[in-house]
């Protein structure tokens, strides 16, 4: 069984990728009661996240590549988490970059991350008895599914070779992993699936649809929409879920189980809210759908709700404002690489 009370006054919390948009929003969460390690090696996350948290007493920050070996316990920066005695309480994996420009560019790293990487950060979790969070993804249920809600159970058809694969399969291979971990080991694993979230710590220009929009209408350059009038999607704010990440960790499910928007929105309606709320003099031009970014899944979270109780309350609206305010608080530091 997990070790879920800690021996001294605070978990010893590992958060692997915790430099990244949806890790360092989870490491500000946790920091409220927990002790955590935040492991990155910013291929694709970035130090701004978490330079707040650096000088925080029960925060640590390591720079390294989880597919070397992972040995916290001679680490001297964490002699003060006193892993020797108290261990790891929890590790939550999101290292593997996750957006199309991104394992684009870095197609090795993405299935080393999620294999390599992986298997070390489970045999950590392994020899410190730690519950496990894996965070999969939504396109683990393939493309082509005409605007269907995908229940868990969902077996999707996956092109193993297309541009996409490297970041799909990975993935699919890690849910896996993580499972037979489980069934061997006897861990208390979680894995998610998370569907399309935003909100601010996104990077502008890493190719995902809400950053991009979001970067043309600060520059009153022209939106581009892969598809039509009448294409959609669903997104849901980075802050609903941290809060499903937490209740699957209270909770008895291991999963996999589907943390996402249930609300429908097209493309063409959330660039007119961030071109309002940007007073953005940018038009909306229509393209032929991009290869690295596929068709949009939608989520049934049935399961979410029934066995979390949980499921998104910020309105689309409000939770584009905030990130277009932090975005534009932002854009003036950016390094032209980001902008570009």
């Amino acid at each position: 069984m997990p070790i879920k009370k800690a021996i001294f006054n605070k978990k010893n919390i590992l958060v692997v990728g915790g430099a990244g948009f949806i890790g360092s929003h989870l490491c500000d969460s946790l920091l409220k009661d927990n002790k955590v390690i935040c492991l990155d090696n910013f291929i694709t996350g970035n130090e701004g996240n978490i330079e707040h948290l650096l000088q925080h007493p029960d925060f640590e920050f390591i720079k390294q590549d989880i597919t070397t070996e992972l040995n916290l316990e001679a680490l001297p920066e964490l002699k003060e988490f006193q892993i020797e005695f108290q261990g790891l309480q929890e590790i939550y994996f999101l290292a593997s970059p996750t957006s199309p420009k991104d394992y684009a560019k870095y197609p090795i790293e993405t299935m080393l991350a999620n294999s390599v990487g992986l298997r070390n950060c489970l045999d950590l979790a392994v020899r410190h008895k730690a519950q496990f969070f894996y965070a999969s993804a939504s396109s683990v249920y393939g493309d082509g599914n005409k605007g269907k809600l995908l229940k868990e159970d969902y077996i999707g058809l996956v092109n193993q070779s297309g541009p996409r694969a490297c970041f799909t399969e990975s993935k699919r291979f890690g849910e896996t992993l993580v499972e037979n971990y489980r069934l061997k080991y006897g861990l208390d694993t979680k894995t998610v699936r998370i569907f399309n979230c935003y909100g601010p710590k996104m990077r502008l220009g890493d190719g995902r649809m809400m950053p991009e929009i979001i970067k043309a209408a600060m520059n009153n350059q022209d939106i581009t929409i892969y598809g039509d009038e009448k294409s959609f999607g669903s997104y849901f704010y980075i802050l609903d879920l941290i809060k499903g990440i937490k209740k699957v960790m209270e909770s008895t499910e291991n999963g996999p189980i589907n943390l996402a928007s249930e609300w429908k929105n097209k493309f063409s309606e959330i660039a007119q809210i961030v071109i309002k709320l940007t007073n953005s003099k940018s038009k909306i031009i229509y393209a032929k759908g991009d290869p690295l970014t596929g068709e949009q899944n939608l989520a049934d979270i049935t399961l979410a709700k029934e066995k979390l109780g949980w499921f998104p309350i910020v309105l689309l609206e409000d939770g584009i404002r905030q990130t277009i305010d932090y975005l534009e608080a932002q854009q003036g530091i950016r390094s032209p690489e980001e902008l570009s």
